[in-house]
């Protein structure tokens, strides 16, 4: 198993939010990484009652109002589809130990040394 440190920072640099993802795995692709993102970011929503609202993922106005007192339903393909398509429109930049990730299909080594930072340009959902 390896562990990875993800860090979500401006561009100015100022770190805003930073998790840990586990991998079974010595290689993952870009998608790979985002897609498990996303899914630990729903589990966190959905573990914190609707407290947590760092990162790619946040529900939509109608999800929020809809389930204000209750757990989030985030609808998790959603919520990839936004992320990916957002990384290659340029909404964010990967860094994978201070590299850019180019594509979603592009693979990288991990460990649990790796630190991979998600470089925000403008916000993502919900602006």
């Amino acid at each position: 198993m390896r562990t990875i440190t993800i860090t979500d920072e401006s561009i100015t640099g100022d770190k805003l939010n930073e998790l840990l993802l586990e991998f079974q795995t010595e290689y993952i692709t870009v998608k790979e990484l985002i897609e498990a993102r996303v899914r630990e970011e729903v589990k966190k929503v959905k573990q914190n009652t609707g407290s947590y609202n760092k990162g790619l993922v946040l529900p939509s106005a109608l999800e929020q109002k809809l389930n204000r007192k209750k757990v989030q339903k985030i609808d998790y393909e959603k919520q990839v589809y936004i992320a990916l398509d957002a990384f290659m429109k340029n909404g964010y930049f990967i860094l994978i130990d201070k590299e850019q990730a180019e594509t979603l299909d592009q693979k990288f080594h991990i460990d649990n040394n790796t630190k991979v930072s998600f470089i925000k340009l403008t916000p993502l959902i919900g602006g």
